[in-house]
């Protein structure tokens, strides 16, 4: 039986936040304009959660077709990941020189509970900052705290091989933290859900084992992004070039980097 009492004050937070994230993003699209690629349709956090899924996939058929067996798809060996891009700074990245991997382990994951959990958060609060911020600075600031997740993993475990897309989504949130804190009072709400929430997988990451370096080294990319981004519609509109160059380099980095690995991993 339904409960009509709790289900009119529910359906209205809804329509809510549903106003305030259109009247959010009205307000960027008269900021920033349309800074998407022609005829580009989906968005760039869409676009990205397509590579992960088809990257976690290439990985697992290649698995199958080793004889490594179905267990793979929830629980990958370490030599497979390191197969498909894992990071490991000592002795591979800063040895051999394989740099790449400061991006491909971005796009690696350990496991489909891995693989889904990040994906729900990237689908969640990818499309909020996009829609804020516009695509060109989102994938850059989506590439740049991957670097800077991976960065901090350096002083702290550089021995430790390290896999998955949370650094730059603890990058995101971090954004949004100082971003939405430069907004106003009006954006408060935002800040603080954000950092809650960041509380909150900073807790969980040290009761599971999770990479906090990798997150802490994400937020804090994603923070000083927030930070130093222009905010007045003159300054944001002429940054709008620097970021269509940033974005290019990020996105020439990133397929150049995932190309070369699959390479690597299906000759190899």
């Amino acid at each position: 039986m339904s409960d009509f009492s709790t289900a009119k004050p529910l359906q209205c937070s809804r329509l809510h936040w549903h106003w305030r994230r259109q009247r959010w993003q009205r307000r960027a699209a008269e900021l920033f304009g349309d800074d998407r690629l022609p005829g580009q349709t989906l968005s760039v956090a869409r676009v990205l959660i397509w590579i992960n899924l088809l990257w976690f996939t290439l990985m697992i058929l290649v698995g199958v077709t080793q004889g490594r067996g179905l267990q793979i798809l929830l629980s990958p060996s370490v030599d497979l990941l390191l197969h498909f891009g894992a990071q490991l700074w000592q002795p591979l990245v800063l040895v051999y020189q394989q740099w790449w991997r400061c991006l491909t382990y971005a796009y690696t994951h350990g496991g489909l509970i891995h693989l889904a959990f990040n994906m729900v958060v990237l689908y969640q609060v990818g499309p909020l900052i996009e829609g804020e911020i516009g695509s060109l600075r989102f994938f850059t600031l989506y590439t740049f705290t991957a670097l800077t997740a991976t960065a901090l993993g350096l002083f702290w475990h550089p021995g430790i091989p390290v896999v998955g897309a949370s650094g730059s989504l603890f990058g995101l949130i971090g954004f949004a933290v100082a971003y939405y804190h430069r907004l106003g009072p009006q954006a408060r709400p935002l800040r603080d859900f954000m950092f809650r929430w960041a509380l909150f997988a900073f807790v969980f990451g040290l009761l599971v084992g999770a990479d906090n370096a990798g997150h802490l080294g994400g937020a804090l990319g994603g923070a000083v992004f927030g930070l130093a981004i222009p905010m007045g519609v003159r300054n944001r509109r002429l940054a709008t070039p620097l970021f269509q160059i940033l974005a290019g380099l990020s996105a020439v980095a990133t397929l150049g980097s995932l190309a070369l690995q699959g390479l690597i991993a299906l000759l190899g």
